[in-house]
């Protein structure tokens, strides 16, 4: 009977967490939410099952996800079964001819299938393309001397929209083509955030492996503005690998994205806790 009570204590914590997410769920209807997933939860079986389910259950609300995914150490792997040697340039990978070829067979291929099985696997219709379909991103050299690396300049979200209406939940792998029809490795990050401003999108997700943006006493900050990641970025507050993510945060939100946050991806239902709770799950930065 003491068993009973306690499963019934779940039930209606359960009830009255629904309860609470109506607001928000009215909120995000119609919504365009795109998700850079990467890191933990990509070599995880269990982070992607879960990973998925939420994703298929935001579209199942209402909401109108885009997922652009990374697959940085999938990559290394190939490279190295292949025995193909990278050169580096200011701690910056080459892209050569050869390494594109590898980067395009493993992010199109093996990582961008994964999550689309993934998805499918939880009742959802995920569909697979790279910036490459439809011209969804068109690129320029990031650097010449990082070979073909590109930084997008043109978004067509033509054929995002056509899934959209068709209940389709596009996985998109980073790599875009150039004006000449070269193929260009680029920043999942980077990625993101161009198709998070070129859909002028509610939100941008971007899943990390910590819990936030930090102040100087080390404490997650929850609500942030353009301009105090500037200042953090300057007096050194914000440092290392955290410095890209921010970067792009602030590129999406110049571009008409209404914000970006920055959140653990290893905590689970990490984008159901920040699109229909309270208290969110990362840090949110605004224009301002």
């Amino acid at each position: 009977m003491r068993k009973q009570t306690a499963m019934n204590r779940d039930w209606i914590a359960t009830a009255r967490t629904l309860s609470q997410a109506l607001p928000y769920l009215q909120r995000y209807e119609g919504a365009v939410v795109v998700v850079k997933f990467g890191g933990h939860a990509m070599g995880d079986d269990e982070a992607m099952e879960t990973f998925a389910r939420d994703i298929v259950l935001m579209r199942q609300v209402g909401v109108n996800p885009v997922i652009v995914h990374g697959g940085g150490p999938m990559i290394n792997e190939m490279l190295d079964k292949l025995d193909i040697k990278s050169e580096f340039v200011n701690g910056k990978r080459v892209t050569d001819e050869a390494t594109v070829e590898v980067v395009e067979m493993v992010l199109s291929g093996r990582v961008n299938k994964r999550i689309v099985q993934a998805i499918s696997s939880q009742g959802g219709k995920g569909v697979g393309l790279s910036g490459k379909d439809a011209n969804l991103m068109i690129c320029e050299p990031t650097d010449p001397a990082l070979g073909l690396v590109g930084t997008p300049v043109e978004c067509d979200t033509t054929i995002l929209h056509a899934m959209f209406a068709a209940d389709i939940i596009p996985v998109i792998a980073p790599l875009g083509m150039g004006r000449a029809g070269e193929t260009f490795n680029v920043n999942g990050d980077t990625a993101a955030g161009a198709i998070a401003a070129a859909l002028k999108a509610d939100r941008l997700l971007l899943l990390t492996d910590v819990a936030g943006v930090k102040n100087a006493e080390g404490e997650v900050m929850t609500d942030l503005t353009a301009a105090q990641i500037r200042e953090m970025t300057a007096d050194g507050t914000i440092a290392g690998g955290m410095i890209p993510k921010t970067e792009t945060a602030l590129m999406a939100l110049d571009g008409g994205v209404r914000a970006a946050v920055i959140l653990d991806g290893r905590a689970p239902n990490a984008t159901l806790l920040e699109l229909f709770t309270e208290h969110g799950a990362g840090s949110i930065i605004r224009k301002g």
